[in-house]
């Protein structure tokens, strides 16, 4: 599936829109979907991320803040931070952690015991 979208930069009011094509892969077929209900689907998947994954990463462990300059090194540190959210919820989902708020988890958590919580 190709979704053509037109794009116009934040901040520079003169720039003129660009259009861009997006593809993406489903198993669905014409038949089971329609063409509003593909875009619907594709639009939930990206507000999923974003509101999710995005969010969290920036909001609560501050990822935009970041100035890291080289390219692996902001990649590594997005997987950290990936990864801390997922210990997080694991904790969370068995009942280990009263922590509400994911920043707060974080500022409790000591090294070691974030390497105990790899280990199990």
């Amino acid at each position: 599936m190709a979704v053509q979208r037109e794009r116009t930069a934040l901040g520079t009011p003169a720039a003129p829109a660009t259009v861009e094509i997006g593809y993406y892969a489903t198993s669905l077929t014409h038949n089971e979907v329609t063409d509003q209900e593909l875009l619907q689907i594709v639009r939930d998947h990206w507000a999923a991320i974003e509101n999710g994954s995005h969010y969290r990463r920036d909001m609560s462990l501050g990822e935009d803040a970041s100035r890291v300059g080289k390219r692996t090194a902001a990649q590594i540190l997005a997987a950290l931070r990936n990864l801390t959210i997922g210990m997080y919820e694991l904790e969370k989902e068995r009942g280990r952690t009263k922590t509400k708020e994911l920043k707060a988890w974080c500022r409790r958590l000591t090294p070691s015991q974030a390497l105990k919580l790899l280990s199990n």
